[in-house]
């Protein structure tokens, strides 16, 4: 698909993924790119998609908005996690379908994955158990998108994709400590530990679990890859294919941050899912997508872009 003539729609454009991928559409020739934000369109309403459809005719939607956080957040707030996320895609896709919109992308998240999948994920293992459950809700609404895209393809011959993307990282992450990833909570407590003085942190569990993480302007363009190249009915995995535990990860953060004290383990806190880590052959083989940033590179470059923008940060909502 040519898609630089075509009226794109990106929900959560102005989010931590969704800026990245605006600006990408942009920059590659696509000058009919649109990002409305909730203010303007409540998602999880019926009469706001309506009227967003209407007023914008989009020919391609890509879906970024989320209502997301990490496990704290998750554990906190499993309701609106599952409803928020749930409503929005299954309407998004409904009245895409009924307004004759030729291309739908649904990003998911790795926490769709059961428990216990076995090394390396692959996307057949998707439906063998249960999510873990600190994020069972958020991963299971975000789910529920494949089955409606398969769905949709088979009665309506709607072309819905579904991508998984890992756990992303990066310049404009989400670094409040309430509900922020793992990635930008250690950066941002050893950066304020350094800053005054502190001797040790404290983070959750006990730092074996392992995840593996993307960058997040590789994960743009694995998206806007997609977009122009994919257009089956199989759900297909975005990652770097590498695995790290959580205490190891800490280690280089701290190496980057330059951070010298002692880092403490809660283990009366969830540490979550014990491990994630992608088969990505099938994103290679069917749009070319292969992740180019190492995760030390991209650290440093988070680090740098936090270390900048310290006195300014403030929460992102990707919805």
């Amino acid at each position: 698909m040519n898609i630089t003539d075509k009226t794109i729609l990106v929900t959560g454009g102005a989010g931590f993924l969704g800026s990245f991928v605006v600006e990408k559409l942009k920059a590659g020739g696509c000058s009919r790119v649109v990002a409305p934000r909730s203010a303007d369109y409540d998602l999880r309403e019926t009469p706001a998609i309506e009227q967003l459809y209407s007023d914008f005719k989009p020919q391609i939607v890509i879906h970024l908005a989320a209502v997301v956080g990490g496990i704290g957040a998750n554990s906190q707030n499993p309701g609106r996690f599952f409803y928020d996320n749930a409503i929005m895609g299954i309407q998004l896709i409904e009245y895409a379908r009924r307004m004759g919109v030729e291309k739908f992308i649904a990003t998911g998240t790795i926490c769709a994955y059961p428990k216990f999948t076995p090394i390396p994920f692959k996307e057949e293992n998707l439906w063998d158990g249960y999510p873990e459950e600190t994020n069972a809700p958020y991963g299971i609404a975000k789910k529920m998108m494949l089955v409606q895209a398969q769905a949709y393809r088979q009665q309506y011959g709607f072309n819905a994709i579904y991508l998984l993307p890992v756990n992303l990282y990066g310049p404009r992450d989400n670094f409040d400590l309430d509900s922020s990833h793992v990635i930008p909570a250690v950066i941002r407590k050893c950066v304020d530990a350094k800053t005054k003085g502190l001797d040790e942190i404290v983070l959750w569990g006990d730092g074996s679990p392992t995840r593996e993480f993307l960058y997040v302007e590789d994960a743009a363009d694995a998206i806007l890859a997609a977009t122009e190249k994919y257009d089956g009915y199989q759900p297909v995995n975005l990652g770097s294919g590498e695995e790290i535990s959580i205490s190891d990860l800490t280690g280089i953060i701290a190496e980057e941050v330059s951070y010298k004290g002692k880092i403490v383990w809660d283990t009366t806190r969830p540490g979550g899912q014990p491990r994630r880590c992608l088969d990505v052959s099938h994103a290679e083989e069917m749009f070319g997508f292969k992740a180019q940033t190492s995760l030390r590179q991209g650290i440093g470059k988070t680090v740098s872009w936090f270390s900048s923008h310290r006195q300014e940060i403030r929460e992102i909502k990707f919805n």
